[in-house]
């Protein structure tokens, strides 16, 4: 699977697309315009982002991470956590 290929930016906002779903895990593509952001929330589960291309700011509770490609984020199950995107950002979002 090409996920380049099934990136798709919005006008504004965000959209995402499921790439897998199962019992135990799933696996979306998030695709966010320029200055989209997503307040902070938590996951009741353990996550992994994987920024495929774009820029911008992941923070979990204080701690900022630049979002850039290449880059992998980790977080633990019950964490605070918020993003930006400073500029058309998408990633894949793996909740397992």
């Amino acid at each position: 699977m090409n996920l380049k290929k099934l990136i798709e930016y919005p006008k504004q906002g965000i959209i995402s697309k499921d790439i897998s779903r199962t019992k135990n895990e799933n696996i979306s593509l998030f695709c966010m315009a320029k200055g989209s952001s997503m307040d902070e929330h938590t996951s009741t589960k353990k996550v992994l982002v994987y920024v495929i291309e774009g820029s911008g700011v992941f923070n979990i509770g204080s701690k900022k991470i630049s979002m850039k490609p290449g880059e992998l984020i980790t977080l633990e199950k019950n964490k605070k956590h918020s993003l930006k995107a400073d500029k058309k950002t998408a990633f894949l979002l793996i909740i397992h």
